[in-house]
């Protein structure tokens, strides 16, 4: 990391942080200031898009159901998957509220940040004690790939959009499937509305 000067605010980009167990202690004894932003989306949604991002680089891989499930007939869903696990958040959560108070979190809804990218990060910039620069004159839909990108900024040519990786269609997965799934993390989601004070509405 490079030394914060007066005025500046250093920024650290690594999803995979939230669902390490060492990273919550390693913080803490860096800096016990940060801040932290949690962006999730539903859980379900999560684990097909996570499949999905395997697929495309290895086209090779068991189906979705068969990685998702221990025993399919009953319902048994693998937590040892990695793209399942991510999704408990109230378990990851709760490694990190051993260090870090609750007012040190935003949590930021993914399906917020494609219907309203600017209000979520109105957000985001007060939780940072930021003025509101960004606001929804920054944004616009793109309806190619189903999010919203950024618009060009003066003296640049293009708009910023998310790149290939993202956006990609998903492959169809069987209803019961998904109707499992949703039963799985069904408690783990209430749990987290419970533990967060807010309502992600993925239930």
């Amino acid at each position: 990391m490079p030394r914060t000067l007066e005025g500046q605010i250093t920024m650290e980009k690594t999803p995979s942080y939230f669902v390490t167990k060492e990273a919550p202690k390693r913080i803490y004894n860096m800096s016990r200031d940060t801040k932290l932003i949690v962006v999730v989306r539903n859980p379900v949604t999560r684990a097909i898009s996570d499949y999905t991002q395997t697929l495309s680089k290895n086209p090779t891989i068991p189906s979705f159901q068969a990685l998702a499930f221990k025993n399919i007939s009953t319902g048994l869903i693998d937590t040892t998957w990695s793209a399942v696990r991510i999704g408990i958040y109230a378990k990851h959560l709760d490694n990190w509220l051993q260090y870090f108070p609750l007012s040190k979190f935003l949590f930021v809804s993914g399906e917020r940040l494609v219907s309203d990218p600017a209000g979520e990060m109105g957000r985001v910039q007060d939780f940072l004690g930021l003025e509101r620069v960004v606001t929804d004159k920054h944004f616009y839909f793109n309806e190619t790939k189903g999010f919203p990108c950024l618009k060009k900024p003066e003296g640049s040519s293009r708009p910023r959009c998310l790149g290939k990786s993202k956006g990609r269609p998903h492959p169809k997965i069987h209803g019961q499937v998904i109707q499992r799934l949703q039963e799985f993390y069904r408690p783990f989601n209430m749990k987290f509305y419970q533990m967060t004070g807010q309502d992600f509405g993925w239930d």
